[in-house]
């Protein structure tokens, strides 16, 4: 069975040979997994057979003009997003910061250079669905189109959360001019791929480890709207739509069933009415799963026991009647012990066969 084959199959809830595998991670465990597989750093292709991935993502790089001034100490990108290097016990990551639209009016935000859906590299798009034709071709990430947070990012959570509360018109003006962009990028590559895209993954974080992030109220204002666009282009090109959401998000689980979204990503266990037993209870006839392995859990804190227990038990809980896909809840942290990762795997591969 290829590696398409076996997710299309978890997708709609059939029973394929194994469970498949997915791979996401933070640069210093990636570059320690690569030696340990003796392979160069640039090798991701490698890694991700080294460790049985079924998915590869695609999206087209942005190729156009700068338009953003450079900022000592700052990296930012075509959107305009700045982002600062924040040190940690395990090296560190990229945080956002500034927030340049923060106070910006409608006016500021019509003037703000954004990026043009010409200046991305869709012929990359046929070579890499031509090149990973036997794997599960994702197209998009869980930045698309993520409404409260790519917001956020130019104009702070805080702000945005009061803007959807107020119906704000700049903010609405920005989500306005984002999706529309990210819109257009999504047709435009699949278009071009000609059907050789078999997945769509969208983003929308809906949850503190508590609670609800906002309102349903709210989200089906402001949010369901515009998720709605990207889910009806999928089905025009007949490919189903997973969507991650961090921390407590099943309480927005049925109106994505109604949607028309066939997987849900992430899956935090540790959070509100994520547990498995849960999810598989409530949504598993309706929803397939992608995550669950959680970032902050025994693969990072356990021991290598502690990993094959978590993963095992898992996998007893979601494998049942197919619609599970095993992969860490986020991408994997710099602070997890290299054999705790490649634990999870092997578990994997030991106990994900049907």
């Amino acid at each position: 069975m290829t590696s398409k084959q076996r997710v299309l199959l978890a997708v709609n809830h059939q029973t394929p040979d194994r469970v498949s595998i997915n791979y996401l991670s933070n640069p210093g465990i990636d570059s320690r997994l690569k030696k340990h597989f003796g392979l160069t750093a640039d090798d991701d292709e490698g890694l991700r057979k080294a460790l049985n991935v079924d998915f590869r993502q695609v999206f087209p790089a942005y190729t156009g003009p700068k338009l953003h001034e450079d900022i000592p100490d700052r990296h930012i990108n075509e959107w305009g997003i700045h982002c600062r290097w924040i040190k940690n016990e395990s090296g560190g990551y990229w945080d956002f910061c500034d927030f340049p639209l923060k106070n910006a009016t409608i006016e500021d935000i019509e003037k703000f250079p954004l990026p043009s859906p010409d200046d991305f590299d869709y012929q990359s798009i046929i070579y890499f669905a031509e090149k990973y034709k036997d794997y599960c071709v994702i197209l998009g990430n869980a930045g698309i189109p993520d409404i409260i947070n790519g917001t956020s990012m130019l104009r702070s959570m805080e702000q945005v959360l009061i803007d959807l509360m107020l119906d704000d018109p700049a903010c609405l003006r920005l989500i306005e001019r984002r999706v529309e962009i990210l819109h257009e990028i999504i047709s435009r590559s699949l278009e071009i791929a000609k059907g050789k895209i078999d997945m769509l993954w969208m983003g929308e974080d809906l949850g503190t480890q508590h609670c609800p992030l906002i309102s349903i109220e709210l989200f089906r204002k402001h949010i369901r709207p515009n998720h709605q666009k990207f889910i009806d282009l999928a089905k025009t090109y007949d490919i189903p739509v997973m969507v991650h959401s961090c921390g407590s998000s099943s309480w927005a689980f049925d109106d994505f069933i109604e949607m028309g979204v066939a997987a849900m990503d992430t899956l935090q266990p540790e959070a509100k009415n994520m547990q498995p037993e849960y999810l598989k209870k409530n949504f598993g006839d309706k929803l397939a799963f992608h995550g669950c392995i959680s970032t902050a859990g025994p693969v990072a804190y356990g021991t290598v026991a502690d990993v094959e227990k978590n993963v095992k038990e898992t996998l007893e809980i979601m494998m049942p009647g197919g619609g599970y896909m095993l992969a860490p809840t986020h991408a994997l942290q710099d602070n997890s012990p290299t054999k705790n990762v490649l634990k999870m795997y092997e578990a994997a591969m030991k106990y994900g066969k049907y």
